[in-house]
């Protein structure tokens, strides 16, 4: 038995019902910031070992002196821990616990060597200094005006932030984004929530309506209010829109409002009005029924549909190109011999402002893009290329040997207005512009892009119809394609060179409904692979089994630089979550230093992908980097994303998580040599044609899919992916 238990122990002899307990904190052993539930390891007087101490806190950090009030509990796992129903914090007294407090990260630019150096320079006065005397910094040596700045400031924010916390935690709810609230909103980031706390939903990345809603009844907020049904009608056009909706007919909003904030039909209804008649929703007819847009969907469907038509009008300069000379030119310059339907495709680019060029992998969509490209340089004229992703602009590059950027680089986003310095009042200097990946466009992203383009150029759209749409809202390539407004070449012959790809040949052998054709047990080495098992552990097994051992044995590629897991779902044991956690074991377990952050470890050699735009950054969702270092000291950590080292503080961690798994919506507009592809019936919901098609034509050298035969069958023969309620077709066609 324990020697100390008995100290804890009534005259009774039982455990006490509730005690209070008080010490500081010597290791932050685990805390979420989204449910403030922390493992603590804490100095108690009065006892010889640290005790472990389990519960709620809004914001814990090691120096901190704690107060506790719960009780003794025998955990048969951990064994002997308290725990406590509240906690409450004081910044520490002694200091011991002053230098493990500034060292524990929390204020940016001191880390554990700067914290021991100030208060071996000032003491417990430490705190005093830092906040009222800040210019007695400079007196330690090696400390600039520069590094007093960044400590001084990072303290001011830190003192914010924990009022945030303490607000946060004392209205029931997660201290995760406390930051990221006081980035946006400052000093009066309390004030604002307490007047509205549903702007934190539209506002904060990361914050739910629930989240909102939780903190506005803790308000006080009453349910039938108007302010909460108006946030509320918002809320579900945003949900609808996160499945790529742009509108939703008003009959079924009505009823969707009701059942989400339990509130009668009548109250819905006059909420939807209220948005109206403040111009938050705009109402119009699809097919004859009425439905709801949020404000900004509803003006970029119109100015894609304007700008389209606007750009259609007059002539261009190449209107008068000897299309019997360049195409025989082109083809002796390149060394190539074109296609009956490539050459359709150059008279039918060429004779028009605004054309699309469609097709699955191998149908020579980039030898078709070159040749245009050469014809056009050739006649002196200026092009710009650009694609909606990092890696889909360097692809394009790559093949094309000019320059190509993302739509944001090429648009110039400026983070001081957050806006663009490239549109109608500043157009882009071009006179043709090729848009790569157009599938992956969302409505708002091309409004943008289109008005940017001068009246006097040619826009070519490029992009696989069948792949998966864009993760935002709208169908832009498929609708202008059926609008049937827009010239468009569909290429469908597989050229011979590619047929001897099993990647591209069952890529199309799925596309049409078909089974892939399976290479498992050939006797040589091919590029395509389904290797069967019937359950998750069993799939999981071999997943791990196959990056780890026989890809880098038997094909020579690395398993973290050339190989990618792309997956379904971001839950079970197949989804993101779990097979990153495993892989990161698995392959980059020795890395040191680790950090734990928004419920992610991170390490240098880890590779993360980027799950929000940050317009600062210039990085955007779905972009994957390698992480390069971490700065203990700084409280940062460095990405490299393709040769763009960007710095994040370890409290904007919870922009990036792990990427040796993604999902297949977070693949698009990128090639990885490997694509490995988990499949299982746990993933039903998105066993979907398109879903896999989008997954296997993302490996350019080897794709292997392990999984059940059932899962495979239902994702070739599935195709009922939902129909996005938009109104471009109609815009284009009026």
């Amino acid at each position: 038995m324990n020697p100390y238990k008995k100290k804890w122990k009534n005259h009774t002899g039982k455990l006490p019902t509730t005690e209070t307990l008080a010490g500081s904190i010597e290791r932050v052993t685990f805390h979420s910031e989204q449910s403030g539930f922390c493992v603590l390891r804490v100095k108690v007087k009065g006892f010889r070992d640290l005790i472990t101490v389990v519960g709620k806190a809004g914001s814990v950090n090691a120096g901190e002196y704690i107060d506790c009030h719960g009780r003794w509990l025998n955990d048969r796992e951990h064994g002997l821990q308290f725990k406590a129903h509240a906690i409450t914090s004081a910044p520490p007294s002694t200091q011991e616990g002053m230098e493990k407090y500034l060292g524990s990260g929390m204020v940016r630019g001191i880390g554990p060597h700067f914290a021991k150096k100030l208060v071996e320079a000032f003491g417990d006065q430490v705190f005093e200094v830092i906040e009222n005397q800040p210019e007695r910094l400079i007196e330690l040596p090696g400390i600039g005006p520069k590094r007093q700045s960044k400590v001084v400031s990072g303290w001011a924010d830190q003192k914010v932030i924990r009022e945030i916390m303490v607000f946060l935690r004392s209205n029931g709810v997660g201290t995760a984004h406390a930051v990221r609230i006081y980035k946006t909103y400052r000093e009066n980031s309390v004030n604002m929530i307490m007047e509205n706390p549903y702007r934190l939903a539209l506002d904060i990345h990361g914050i739910g309506f629930k989240t909102a809603d939780d903190i506005a009844q803790s308000l006080g907020i009453p349910k039938d209010s108007m302010i909460r049904a108006q946030a509320g009608v918002r809320h579900a056009l945003q949900e609808l829109s996160t499945e790529g909706h742009c509108a939703a007919k008003e009959k079924t909003l009505v009823p969707l409002v009701s059942e989400l904030l339990d509130i009668p039909t009548k109250l819905s209804q006059e909420a939807i009005e209220k948005e109206v008649e403040e111009e938050n929703l705009i109402r119009e007819l699809i097919d004859e029924q009425t439905c709801l847009f949020l404000t900004p969907l509803q003006r970029a469907e119109k100015g894609v549909a304007n700008h389209l038509r606007r750009l259609q009008k007059g002539s261009h300069l190449w209107s008068g190109i000897q299309l019997d000379k360049a195409i025989p030119w082109v083809e002796k310059i390149n060394a190539i011999k074109l296609s009956d339907s490539q050459k359709e495709a150059i008279h039918l680019v060429f004779k028009n402002k605004v054309s699309i060029i469609t097709g699955g992998p191998g149908v020579g969509k980039t030898t078709l893009i070159n040749s245009l490209l050469k014809i056009m340089v050739e006649k002196k004229s200026r092009v710009r290329l650009c694609a909606p992703t990092g890696r889909a602009a360097k692809r394009l590059s790559e093949s094309t040997g000019l320059d190509a950027r993302t739509i944001h680089r090429l648009l110039e986003f400026n983070p001081k207005s957050f806006g663009f310095l490239r549109g109608v009042d500043n157009p882009l200097e071009t006179d043709l512009l090729v848009i790569d990946e157009v599938s992956m466009v969302d409505i708002v992203l091309m409004n943008q892009l289109l008005r940017s383009v001068p009246d006097s150029a040619m826009v070519l759209m490029v992009g696989d119809v069948d792949q998966l749409p864009s993760v935002g809202p709208g169908a832009v390539l498929s609708d202008i394609i059926e609008s049937g407004k827009i010239p468009t070449a569909r290429l469908v012959e597989v050229f011979r060179q590619a047929q001897h790809s099993k990647i591209i040949t069952n890529a199309h052998r799925i596309n049409q409904g078909k089974l892939p054709l399976n290479e498992d047990g050939a006797s040589g080495l091919t590029d395509f692979y389904f290797i069967a098992d019937d359950t998750p552990e069993g799939i999981q097994e071999k997943l791990f089994n196959i990056i780890s051992e026989r890809i880098p044995k038997r094909f020579g590629f690395h398993p973290v630089h050339d190989v990618q897991v792309i997956t379904p779902l971001n839950r079970g044991s197949l989804g993101t979550r779990s097979l990153n956690m495993e892989l990161q074991k698995l392959l980059n377990s020795n890395s040191e230093p680790k950090i734990t952050h928004f419920g992610w470890t991170y390490s240098p050699g880890d590779k993360v992908i980027q799950i929000v735009n940050n317009y600062q950054k210039l990085v955007f969702n779905g972009d994957i980097g390698r992480i390069k270092s971490i700065d203990l000291e700084e409280g940062v950590l460095f990405v490299d994303f393709d040769g763009s080292e960007i710095e994040y503080g370890f409290n904007e961690l919870d922009e990036l998580v792990l990427a040796y798994a993604i999902t297949v919506h977070k693949s698009q507009g990128s090639e990885y040599p490997v694509v490995i592809i988990p499949l299982s019936t746990q993933h039903y919901l998105m066993l979907e044609r398109n879903l896999l098609y989008t997954a296997v034509t993302r490996g350019k050298k080897l794709v292997i899919i392990i999984g059940q035969k059932k899962a495979l069958k239902i994702s070739v023969q599935k195709k009922q992916s939902q129909h996005r309620l938009t109104n471009l077709v109609h815009r284009l066609r009026s």
